[in-house]
């Protein structure tokens, strides 16, 4: 089997045509630990049999739909590695509008207090620790497994973060940490959508489910914000598509904040909801 051969045979067994191609890349790439561009120079380079046997495993699970972030272990987020595991959701390029966001708030401010509900792998507070090196940084997630993770990554990219395991706000108000950023990714998505989503048969229901409207966790930490931020806080919150006015509405009803903002995605979609409090 060449490089060739197993790029055809990894693109074939792939469920997303439309990124097949790419996929068997990322795959072989990390197999083989060279460039993209050796993958073409050397089409005919003869692969081995371990790694022939490698690139057969690879084609079962790509065959059953699992994505190559947990079949690799890491995924790219804003320009750095992160190690994912079916603990946590895979990050999404949608996310770094959100960091976007929380950087432009931070610049020319004095080091902040910021706090990441729902953190997963670490993503957030972990890319903004290391652009933001004199910020305190705290991070909360109820999974212990996912928790763990949100760690190894810290660690992974030396930055200090305080990480409390339990429900939204909860740990920070416990230990009377008020913050000047608070960002959040939870969950959006309807529970009765969820089982019907190719995404959920590989990654945390826990990560996906929002309840019954898939804002229930969202209004919840939104209650929680007199508590937990100082009286200027920004609340970064991303929400999914079609969201943004009922959660403009909700922040409006419980703490009647200075300014609310829809920032979309690419795609035109709401992405992130920014609440000056």
């Amino acid at each position: 089997m060449t490089i060739r051969d197993a790029l055809d045979l990894l693109r074939r067994h792939s469920q997303h045509p439309a990124g097949s191609r790419l996929e068997a890349q990322w795959l072989l790439i990390h197999m083989l630990h060279v460039e993209t561009s050796h993958l073409y120079a050397s089409p005919e380079q003869e692969l081995t049999p371990e790694q022939m046997a490698q690139v057969g495993a690879y084609a079962v699970r790509l065959r059953q739909g699992e994505p190559v972030a947990y079949i690799l272990g890491t995924v790219g987020f804003y320009g750095r590695e992160f190690i994912v595991s079916p603990a946590v959701l895979i990050p999404r390029p949608e996310t770094e509008h959100l960091i976007e966001a929380a950087l432009e708030f931070a610049r020319d401010r004095p080091p902040l207090t910021i706090a990441d509900i729902g953190t997963g792998s670490g993503i957030i507070p972990i890319t903004l620790a290391a652009h933001l090196s004199q910020a305190n940084v705290h991070a909360v997630d109820i999974s212990e497994e996912a928790l763990t993770i949100a760690r190894q990554n810290a660690a992974r990219h030396g930055v200090k973060i305080t990480f409390y395991q339990g429900s939204l706000a909860d740990p920070l108000i416990a230990n009377g940490v008020r913050v000047d950023l608070l960002c959040a990714n939870l969950p959006y998505i309807p529970a009765d959508e969820v089982p019907t989503l190719a995404v959920s048969r590989y990654e945390p229901i826990l990560a996906l489910d929002g309840g019954p409207d898939g804002l229930r966790l969202i209004e919840s930490l939104l209650k929680s914000v007199p508590e937990v931020c100082t009286q200027n806080a920004m609340i970064l919150l991303e929400i999914g598509s079609g969201q943004g006015e009922a959660v403009r509405a909700m922040a409006d009803s419980l703490f009647a904040p200075r300014a609310i903002e829809i920032i979309y995605d690419y795609a035109g979609h709401d992405r992130i909801v920014k609440i000056q409090r």
